[in-house]
C-alpha cells in the first residue's frame, strides 16, 4: 500500500500522460502492478532478512532496497510517461525522477521500515 502511495505522490504529476509502452494501460493500472510486485519481491527478501540479528544493518539493508527500488519504479514511469515523448538525456531524467521523488521516498521508506520493524523499535525500549 506504501509503495502505491509513494508512486501516486511522487509521479502523480504524469499521471494524465500517456504510456508510451501502453497506449491504453491508465496510470493507476501501472502503479498497482509495480506495487503487487514490490510487495511480493520485498516479503521474499525482507524474510531472507529476517534472520539478520543486529537490527541497525538489517534495517539499514531493507531501507536501502526499498529506496532503490521505488526510485526505479519512479524512474521507468518517467521515461514512460514523460521522456520517451521528449528529448531528455540520462542525466536529464535521472535529474527530475530524484527532483521529484527524493522527498516521498525517503519520508515513506522511513514510515515502511518503522511499520515493518515496529516491534524491533518501540517495544524493545519498554522492557
Amino acid at each position: 500500500m506504501i509503495t502505491l502511495v509513494e508512486i501516486y505522490w511522487s509521479m502523480g504529476a504524469l499521471s494524465n500522460q500517456i504510456s508510451s509502452g501502453c497506449m491504453t494501460c491508465s496510470f493507476l493500472e501501472d502503479a498497482l502492478m509495480m506495487a503487487f510486485f514490490t510487495g511480493i519481491f520485498l516479503s521474499v527478501v525482507f524474510a531472507l532478512l529476517y534472520k539478520v540479528k543486529k537490527f541497525f544493518i538489517k534495517a539499514i539493508i531493507e531501507f536501502l532496497l526499498l529506496v532503490i527500488l521505488w526510485f526505479f519504479w519512479n524512474y521507468s514511469i518517467f521515461v514512460d510517461r514523460e521522456s520517451s515523448w521528449s528529448t531528455y538525456d540520462l542525466r536529464s531524467e535521472m535529474y527530475y525522477t530524484i527532483t521529484l521523488s527524493l522527498f516521498p521516498v525517503i519520508l515513506l521508506g522511513s514510515v515502511c521500515i518503522l511499520l515493518l520493524n515496529y516491534r524491533n523499535v518501540f517495544q524493545k525500549n519498554k522492557n
